[in-house]
């Protein structure tokens, strides 16, 4: 697909995704077969619900009917969230992740793990792991240190089980009372 498609792809949707409050984060289209799909990645702040990449698939089908941005050749449409491990390219994605686990390849070499604890204009706030029992450091990191970054995926949070088993300790003592 040429660059000039895709900014007008861009450009016909971006309106249509941003009436209903998401981001417009990526236009693709890809040839699978004899047919194309055109996959359209929207997100918030708030997270997309399946009913919101209903309503953008519908809006977003009822354009492209409307004009010729796809051409006559048959396409399949895709309207999706970006998925739990998501790259991180803008300011927005870092403070959404916030909170979250990221794997970094610094511009200088190297590899980095670390937990999102803030983030401004500058960069990043981090919370180091600890190695055997260490106990986690604290890091800064400018955004021009960061060649790519990636939120991790995490099965086994520890301190949210820790958080999590607190609160049902406060809600049991609170329904005693």
């Amino acid at each position: 697909m040429s660059t000039t498609q895709s900014e007008r792809l861009r450009e016909l949707l971006a309106p249509l995704v941003s009436a209903r409050e998401l981001d417009l984060e990526e236009v693709e289209v890809t040839t699978a077969g004899k047919r194309r799909v055109l996959r359209v990645v929207v997100d918030s702040d708030a997270g997309v619900e399946l009913d919101e990449c209903a309503d953008v698939s519908r809006a977003v089908s009822e354009k492209l009917d409307e004009t010729d941005a796809m051409g006559g050749t048959p396409y399949v449409l895709e309207v999706t969230s970006p998925g739990a491990d998501r790259p991180l390219t803008e300011h927005r994605h870092y403070v959404r992740a916030t909170g979250r686990l990221m794997k970094a390849q610094l511009t200088e070499g190297g590899e980095l793990v670390a937990r999102i604890v803030a983030v401004d204009d500058a960069g990043l706030d981090l919370e180091v792991p600890g190695v055997k029992g260490r106990k986690p450091t604290a890091r800064r990191i400018a955004f021009g240190e960061i060649a790519k970054a990636r939120v991790e995926i995490e099965f086994n949070r520890k301190s949210d089980d820790k958080a999590a088993k607190a609160e049902d300790e406060t809600d049991e003592s609170q329904e005693e009372a």
